[in-house]
Protein backbone atom coordinates (compact mmCIF):
# COMPACT_ATOMS: atom_id res chain seq x y z
CA UNK A 1 0.00 0.00 0.00
CA UNK A 2 1.35 3.40 -0.97
CA UNK A 3 1.52 5.94 1.82
CA UNK A 4 0.20 9.26 0.56
CA UNK A 5 -0.91 10.94 3.77
CA UNK A 6 -0.25 10.62 7.47
CA UNK A 7 -3.51 8.72 8.02
CA UNK A 8 -2.05 5.91 5.88
CA UNK A 9 0.73 5.35 8.44
CA UNK A 10 0.16 2.32 10.67
CA UNK A 11 1.79 4.14 13.57
CA UNK A 12 -0.63 7.07 13.26
CA UNK A 13 -3.59 4.64 13.24
CA UNK A 14 -2.33 2.97 16.43
CA UNK A 15 -1.65 6.33 18.08
CA UNK A 16 -5.17 7.46 17.17
CA UNK A 17 -6.64 4.29 18.75
CA UNK A 18 -4.65 5.11 21.88
CA UNK A 19 -6.03 8.66 21.97
CA UNK A 20 -9.61 7.42 21.69
CA UNK A 21 -9.10 4.93 24.53
CA UNK A 22 -7.48 7.61 26.71
CA UNK A 23 -10.46 9.91 26.17
CA UNK A 24 -12.87 7.11 27.06
CA UNK A 25 -11.14 6.08 30.28
CA UNK A 26 -10.52 9.63 31.47
CA UNK A 27 -14.26 10.30 31.27
CA UNK A 28 -14.45 8.15 34.42
CA UNK A 29 -11.71 9.97 36.32
CA UNK A 30 -12.79 12.09 39.29
CA UNK A 31 -14.07 15.52 38.27
CA UNK A 32 -11.40 17.03 40.53
CA UNK A 33 -8.83 15.71 38.03
CA UNK A 34 -10.36 17.51 35.03
CA UNK A 35 -7.55 20.09 34.96
CA UNK A 36 -4.96 17.67 36.31
CA UNK A 37 -4.34 14.10 35.23
CA UNK A 38 -7.31 13.98 32.83
CA UNK A 39 -6.08 16.99 30.89
CA UNK A 40 -2.43 15.88 31.00
CA UNK A 41 -3.17 12.38 29.71
CA UNK A 42 -5.38 13.64 26.92
CA UNK A 43 -2.89 16.25 25.77
CA UNK A 44 -0.01 13.78 25.82
CA UNK A 45 -2.00 11.19 23.84
CA UNK A 46 -3.09 13.74 21.25
CA UNK A 47 0.50 14.93 21.04
CA UNK A 48 1.65 11.47 19.89
CA UNK A 49 -0.60 11.36 16.84
CA UNK A 50 -0.19 15.08 16.15
CA UNK A 51 3.61 14.90 16.12
CA UNK A 52 3.49 11.91 13.79
CA UNK A 53 1.15 13.80 11.45
CA UNK A 54 3.24 16.96 11.53
CA UNK A 55 6.49 15.07 11.05
CA UNK A 56 5.09 13.21 8.06
CA UNK A 57 4.23 16.52 6.43
CA UNK A 58 7.75 17.93 6.79
CA UNK A 59 9.85 17.98 3.66
CA UNK A 60 13.29 17.28 5.15
CA UNK A 61 14.01 14.00 6.92
CA UNK A 62 15.81 15.68 9.81
CA UNK A 63 12.74 17.85 10.34
CA UNK A 64 10.55 14.75 10.35
CA UNK A 65 12.76 13.08 12.91
CA UNK A 66 12.41 15.93 15.37
CA UNK A 67 8.63 15.40 15.44
CA UNK A 68 8.92 11.62 15.57
CA UNK A 69 11.28 11.95 18.55
CA UNK A 70 8.75 14.24 20.23
CA UNK A 71 6.04 11.62 19.62
CA UNK A 72 8.26 9.02 21.28
CA UNK A 73 8.67 11.30 24.29
CA UNK A 74 4.90 11.74 24.51
CA UNK A 75 4.47 7.96 24.58
CA UNK A 76 6.67 7.84 27.70
CA UNK A 77 4.67 10.69 29.19
CA UNK A 78 1.41 8.77 28.65
CA UNK A 79 2.96 5.65 30.17
CA UNK A 80 4.07 7.54 33.28
CA UNK A 81 0.66 9.15 33.71
CA UNK A 82 -1.08 5.78 33.26
CA UNK A 83 1.01 4.36 36.09
CA UNK A 84 -0.08 7.26 38.29
CA UNK A 85 -3.74 6.75 37.31
CA UNK A 86 -3.48 3.04 38.17
CA UNK A 87 -1.77 3.73 41.50
CA UNK A 88 -4.49 6.24 42.37
CA UNK A 89 -7.08 3.55 41.48
CA UNK A 90 -8.58 5.67 38.68
CA UNK A 91 -8.22 2.68 36.34
CA UNK A 92 -8.31 -1.04 36.97
CA UNK A 93 -5.29 -3.27 36.45
CA UNK A 94 -6.78 -4.86 33.30
CA UNK A 95 -7.52 -1.46 31.74
CA UNK A 96 -4.02 -0.35 32.59
CA UNK A 97 -2.49 -3.45 30.99
CA UNK A 98 -4.53 -3.06 27.80
CA UNK A 99 -3.75 0.63 27.39
CA UNK A 100 -0.10 0.24 28.35
CA UNK A 101 0.22 -2.52 25.73
CA UNK A 102 -1.24 -0.11 23.17
CA UNK A 103 1.42 2.47 24.08
CA UNK A 104 4.12 -0.15 23.64
CA UNK A 105 2.73 -1.31 20.30
CA UNK A 106 2.65 2.29 19.10
CA UNK A 107 6.21 2.81 20.35
CA UNK A 108 7.54 -0.26 18.53
CA UNK A 109 6.01 0.84 15.23
CA UNK A 110 7.22 4.40 15.79
CA UNK A 111 10.71 3.06 16.47
CA UNK A 112 10.70 1.42 13.05
CA UNK A 113 9.59 4.66 11.41
CA UNK A 114 12.32 6.55 13.24
CA UNK A 115 15.02 4.07 12.17
CA UNK A 116 13.95 4.16 8.54
CA UNK A 117 13.76 7.96 8.57
CA UNK A 118 17.21 8.15 10.22
CA UNK A 119 18.59 5.98 7.42
CA UNK A 120 17.02 8.25 4.80
CA UNK A 121 18.43 11.32 6.57
CA UNK A 122 21.95 9.85 6.27
CA UNK A 123 21.61 9.40 2.51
Amino acid sequence: MKINKFTDLEVWKEAHKLTLVIYQITNNFPKSELYGLTSQLRRAAVSIESCIAEGFSRYHYKDRLRFYYDARGSISEVQSQLITAKDLKFIKEKQFDDIFNQTEKTGIILGGLIRSTENLAKS
